[in-house]
């Protein structure tokens, strides 16, 4: 079976300095990948390789069949569930947040005069049910907090019934609680049989959701280690890639860190 997912000697240049890269990694079906890395190693360049936002400067990047460069990316993306910071900041703060969800089965980021039929809105309601804001549909976008509007958020990535989900630090900048819910409702959802492959971000382990399968390790731009993350997730690759010495435990569940000396 091909890959949903492949990079090969994948670099990312700027002002021609190397940003991300050389990578060469692949995602597989029903694969749930986490990317770690400190800030500034590449993660969210590579998310945007991923969603097929940027292109590669050199090397190939195949994405569910589909060379960049050689496809059109406006066809590909609605195959992409994705969240990010950037992309929440591109949805009207006075769209409902029903409309929020359902105008991603047009790709678009504002309700104008398409039409929805029932499908269309009863799965944008069992979306936002799934992940807790149901009761939120009627209410604008913009007075939700900001735990309220990463639920959104994801839920409109689902939208479209991606083959591959992006989520981008879906669990920055939450409470305790906001944290752990939303990261029991992703695992939940990325456990069932029909989830998409997902691919999650983050720069903190606690946040690594129950169930991960796989771990790719960032730092400057380079790839340093991916595989099976009990393989991967180790305290000596910790230390190498974040420059500090930690405890690692596992509870059966979830991954836990803390500095020692």
């Amino acid at each position: 079976m091909e890959p949903l997912l492949r990079c090969i000697d994948v670099e990312v240049l700027r002002s021609n300095k190397r940003i991300l890269g050389p990578i060469s990694w692949q995602i597989n079906t029903q694969e749930r990948w986490v990317i770690l890395g400190p800030n500034g190693a590449g993660k969210t360049t590579l998310l945007q390789l991923l969603a097929a936002l940027i292109h590669p400067s050199k090397g190939s990047v195949e994405i569910l069949g589909e060379k960049l460069g050689a496809s059109d990316v406006f066809e590909l993306r609605p195959r992409i569930g994705f969240t990010s910071s950037a992309m929440m900041e591109l949805l009207p703060g006075d769209e409902k947040v029903i409309d929020v969800v359902l105008t991603a089965a047009y790709a678009m980021a504002g309700r104008w005069q398409e039409d929805y039929d029932l499908w269309d809105e009863s799965r944008a309601k069992a979306l936002l049910n799934i992940f807790g804001v149901r009761e939120l549909g009627d209410r604008t976008f913009s007075t939700l907090s900001e735990g309220e509007k990463k639920r959104v958020q994801i839920s409109r990535a689902l939208m479209a019934d991606p083959e591959l989900l992006l989520l981008d630090e879906p669990a920055a900048g939450l409470d305790l609680g906001g944290r752990e819910d939303i990261l029991s409702r992703i695992t939940s959802y990325t456990s069932e049989e029909r989830a998409p492959a997902t691919v999650i971000v983050t720069h903190h382990i606690e946040e690594i959701p129950a169930g991960s399968t796989h771990a790719l390790l960032l730092k400057e731009g380079q790839a340093l280690y991916a595989g099976k993350i009990d393989e991967i997730l180790t305290e000596a690759n910790i230390e190498e890639v974040f420059g500090v010495k930690v405890s690692l435990s596992f509870n059966g569940l979830r991954y836990f860190a803390m500095a020692r000396d």
